[in-house]
């Protein structure tokens, strides 16, 4: 990392409680189901009294952290989920393992990964579901992973058993982006892959493109974007630029799944008082992974300042915004929708908030009644 970019980490806590982080982490240490509680973290906003609590014996085992670098300067610290020193190293401890794209013999669905620019590494992973008509034309979703921009992959074992059973459920294609990760690719590094992602995808619009699946497969009149947290986010600024670019070809953005999104500023919303630890850190995440950033207000991370694009102009005839109740930023994602609802775009809203759980609940616990109800109606907006 360059230098003048390291410089702003030196200013943050050597020890920050990142709420998306730690949740990040319990993804990759938790199995679909467990028969009690995870043990209690910092900033978890998951209630075990809640109906999203798992129920099985075993504990979840920890990693073991090695000790920091003697020979390195470490500049930031968030355990047990990264370091980075002030050299440029980056260790992470979770987020990267790594699953083979495989048929699933449970519910049918077949994966396979893709190169999209093996200059700068940005893939994706896509999953088609067991079709009995194989002429059929599905709804093509492209989706970003959430984790902070640092963290995570579409290759790890928790998106790929989710959308192994998310996909089975939906009947749709889906295209798992794999994008570069902050620190060592600060933002917008995330959104200009992500963009790329979206390119390649358009460009099978005329039946012509590299991959079959999608080719044969995808019905380019349902063109979906969509992201949890982070992910979110970025699919929310690759539609704003679809709304002043355009595509490149006569294809449409049908729709953007906004689940959970990471947005934040410094007015404060109700939600904030949730956890407001939490809050702070995650104040301090966007200045870690964007160093150059002018702060909370930045319209990459709130979308609502003055001199922020105008949302009106989001290239998408309907939006879902799902929200859980018990998530700090709650209220972020309810702004989003009352402000787009406001802004003069001509679409289709629709907001779902799923009561008593935290942020990213359904890939904590999948197969619970919350989790399950949430990705029905994301399906529901998918095949509409």
């Amino acid at each position: 990392m360059p230098q003048n970019q390291i410089q702003p980490l030196l200013r943050r806590p050597r020890l920050v409680i990142l709420l998306p982080l730690l949740l990040f982490f319990l993804w990759f240490w938790t199995t679909s189901l467990f028969s009690s509680p995870p043990p209690p973290m910092a900033s978890s906003s998951l209630d075990s009294d809640s109906n999203t609590t798992p129920s099985n014996s075993s504990a979840m085992a920890l990693p073991v952290i090695p000790p920091a670098k003697a020979n390195e300067e470490l500049v930031y610290e968030s355990l047990p989920c990264i370091r980075i020193y002030k050299s440029g190293l980056v260790e992470r401890y979770f987020g990267s393992e790594f699953t083979p794209a495989s048929t699933d013999p449970t519910t049918g669905v077949t994966s396979k990964d893709v190169v999209i620019d093996s200059r700068i590494g940005v893939g994706a992973r896509l999953y088609l579901p067991k079709l009995s008509d194989e002429s059929k034309k599905i709804p093509i979703l492209v989706y970003y992973h959430g984790g902070g921009f640092c963290l995570g992959s579409a290759y790890n074992p928790t998106f790929h058993n989710y959308f192994n059973g998310f996909v089975a459920l939906s009947n749709v294609l889906v295209v798992s982006v794999e994008y570069r990760l902050a620190p060592e690719h600060p933002v917008p590094a995330q959104y200009e892959d992500s963009w790329l992602a979206l390119d390649w995808v358009v460009s099978h619009a005329d039946g012509a493109g590299q991959e079959p699946w999608i080719n044969k497969h995808a019905d380019f009149d349902r063109l979906y974007l969509g992201g949890e947290s982070a992910g979110a986010n970025i699919a929310h600024h690759i539609a704003m630029k679809v709304g002043s670019s355009g595509l490149g070809k006569p294809v449409k953005i049908n729709g953007l799944a906004m689940i959970h999104p990471y947005f934040l500023g410094s007015n404060k919303v109700e939600s904030d008082s949730i956890d407001p630890a939490a809050s702070e850190s995650l104040a301090s995440l966007w200045k870690v992974v964007n160093p150059t950033t002018t702060g909370i207000d930045d319209p990459f991370i709130n979308p609502f300042v003055a001199g922020a694009p105008k949302l009106d102009g989001l290239a998408s005839s309907r939006v879902l915004v799902c929200v859980a109740g018990k998530d700090t930023l709650r209220d972020r994602g309810k702004l989003y929708y009352n402000k787009l609802k406001e802004s003069g775009w001509n679409g289709e809203l629709e907001l779902r908030e799923a009561p008593g759980v935290g942020h990213t609940f359904h890939l904590l616990f999948p197969t619970s009644e919350e989790a399950v109800a949430q990705d029905r109606a994301i399906s529901a907006f998918l095949n509409y």
